[in-house]
């Protein structure tokens, strides 16, 4: 794949790059490494000055930044302002979190002494250099969230973006770059998806992050075991959003709009099964088509654009085969389900139904505006649809009863479960998923941990 932003309103290449030569790539490793000698030295308070600066400068970009994230990867423009927003945010959470998630522990006095210890600290120190794989869907927060903990924590990171999303990567590198951040604290690697087995055998990279496909992450994770290095992977998901009779309805199909449509449909947390039970199915089902109906489909650069193109020709071609796969065994197309006519790679949005375990896609990610639909007879049948799935991401369950309530959190196998509202991460609470999305956690203190050589210091009588 080249590197190169091409604009997915119309198919128009904007801008392509040259891949880094090797000579560069040894260069910034290497500096990399040095960097990481005196950066993990420095004191939270200074690392929280810079990553301020640097929230305070994205405030300052947003709309630049915004603009060049919808023009790479097409997401609604709005959406793209409300990314830039959501990854200042997180990086004041960190800058003023970081230093006490990463305060040092000590065990209690009795355990200390039955060691035969006068004192037992539990330290958290960084790892070094961390190489971060991302995607192109969230082109600035996948990133920011890598970013924010590790350089709190004392890393300093390498980022291999995705190579539809340059611009936004070099960008990037620059934010942290004028926000005071030592050159070798965070670089991109302008390089494609070849080179990145090579740099994880290298000595000078201590671990890896990725988000993206379950075979980029296989691929990634076996290469990191052969090498014994930590990695967190976080890839597909295909989130349940289950609707049940005491739920208010009206408001479960209005956010289940939202829900699968964000980001063009391009979201590993998007829900993407909606398991309705019998009693309320119809009412659901009318509800949620005609809210997918009257979504506005166009120019993402536009404000009122609700939904914008997929992000390449491919992706709309993988997503239409999941569709017509269906469709030949029978599902029943409820609106959308056809290409349009014109320039981009725009797909309408789709509600299926009928879905049944012959299909691919009740088993493969549908990456785009298209929603297949349920009917459980009961709560057994809907917890047996929803954890029937390769994945487990996140979750939503709609419901007033606080048993179902518990017995969703008790038995869903997701990341998360979230009761009556949308799944959105939030850098206080940790993030990540099960089964094939893979292992690992983001975001909180569980995610600054990640990176960090949890070390026993103890002292003798």
């Amino acid at each position: 794949m080249p590197i190169a932003t091409v604009n997915p309103a119309n198919g128009e290449t904007l801008k392509t790059y040259e891949p880094m030569g090797e000579e560069e790539l040894q260069r910034r490793l290497q500096l990399a490494e040095a960097t990481f000698r005196t950066y993990r030295t420095t004191t939270f308070a200074e690392r929280a000055r810079l990553m301020d600066k640097a929230a305070d400068l994205l405030d300052e970009d947003q709309p630049e930044i915004a603009r060049t994230m919808t023009l790479e990867m097409g997401k609604p423009v709005r959406q793209a302002r409300a990314e830039a927003a959501k990854c200042a945010k997180a990086m004041r959470w960190y800058a003023g979190h970081a230093e006490a998630l990463l305060a040092d522990e000590e065990p209690a006095a009795s355990d200390a002494e039955d060691s035969g210890a006068s004192r037992v600290r539990v330290r958290y120190r960084p790892l070094g250099p961390v190489l971060a794989v991302m995607p192109w869907n969230f082109p600035l927060w996948q990133v920011v969230r890598f970013a924010a903990p590790a350089l709190m924590a004392g890393n300093v990171g390498l980022l291999k973006h995705a190579s539809n999303v340059p611009q936004t990567a070099l960008y990037l590198e620059d934010l942290f770059h004028r926000a005071g951040f030592t050159e070798g604290c965070f670089q991109t690697l302008l390089i494609g998806a070849g080179a990145v087995d090579d740099i994880l055998r290298d000595e000078r990279v201590k671990a890896a992050t990725l988000t993206g496909s379950e075979p980029a992450g296989r691929a990634v994770a076996s290469t990191a075991g052969e090498m014994v290095k930590k990695t967190v992977l976080e890839l597909g998901g295909s989130d349940p959003y289950i609707v049940l009779p005491s739920a208010d309805v009206d408001r479960a199909a209005e956010v289940a709009v939202t829900a699968r449509v964000q980001n063009n449909g391009q979201s590993c947390i998007a829900a993407k099964r909606f398991i309705v039970h019998t009693d309320v199915y119809d009412a659901f089902a009318e509800r949620f088509v005609a809210g997918m109906k009257a979504l506005k489909v166009g120019d993402p650069l536009e404000e009122d654009t609700e939904v914008g193109p997929l992000s390449s020709e491919q992706g709309r071609a993988d997503l239409e085969e999941l569709v017509d796969d269906a469709r030949r065994g029978g599902a029943e197309v409820l609106c959308g389900g056809q290409r349009p006519d014109g320039p981009g790679w725009y797909y309408p949005p789709t509600v299926l139904a009928g879905i049944h375990r012959d299909m691919r896609i009740h088993r493969e990610e549908a990456f785009g505006p298209v929603a297949t639909l349920y009917r459980a007879g009961d709560l057994d049948e809907a917890l047996l649809i929803a954890n029937d799935s390769p994945f487990g991401l996140s979750s939503n369950v709609w419901t007033r009863d606080e048993h179902e309530v518990a017995r969703f959190a008790r038995d869903l196998e997701a990341g998360s479960v979230f009761v009556n509202g949308m799944t959105a991460s939030h850098p206080a609470f940790p993030f990540g998923g099960v089964k094939r999305s893979g292992y690992g956690r983001e975001l909180s203190g569980h995610g600054i941990r990640e990176f960090c050589n949890i070390t026993t210091v103890w002292q003798g009588l």
